[in-house]
């Protein structure tokens, strides 16, 4: 099993800085927007109803380990994201089909011998993965 994947000591406290600023930045521009809308509890409840597919997708063993290996390693091989991450075969297929179709990571075919697969981020998997970067920090330094 090779060695986990981690953020230098320095690189993550730079990480975290600017994690922070993001943060802060969201939550004004966030509180902003309510204090100039009136969201009535229907609508609030039909807003959190249209986002949880994505939430319930995004927070399934492994969708976000294999978005954050996608974002260190940019295009890998399956058999690399397998070793990486100790997933067995079935289970890591099974996500990587799922995150393709809902638009996180692009499938990479070449055809010339041999035929070589490799896995990468779209824009949205590379926004969602830092997007999701606060929610693995502060999950892990808890």
């Amino acid at each position: 099993m090779s060695a986990p994947l981690t953020l230098s000591a320095e690189f993550r406290k730079i990480v975290e800085a600017r994690m922070n600023q993001v943060l802060h930045g969201i939550e004004e521009t966030f509180n902003a927007i309510i204090e100039k809308q009136e969201i009535t509890p229907t609508e609030l409840k039909d807003e959190l109803e249209s986002l949880q597919d994505s939430f319930n997708m995004l927070f399934q063993k492994w969708s976000l380990e294999i978005l954050y290996t996608l974002m260190l390693k940019d295009a890998i091989g399956f058999a690399e994201i397998k070793k990486t991450l100790g997933v067995n075969s079935r289970t890591l297929s099974d996500k990587l089909k799922l995150l393709q179709t809902h638009g996180y990571i692009i499938r990479n075919v070449t055809t010339s011998p041999p035929l070589r697969v490799a896995y990468s981020l779209t824009s949205k998997g590379k926004n969602t993965v830092l997007l999701a970067l606060p929610l693995l920090y502060y999950s892990t330094s808890s």
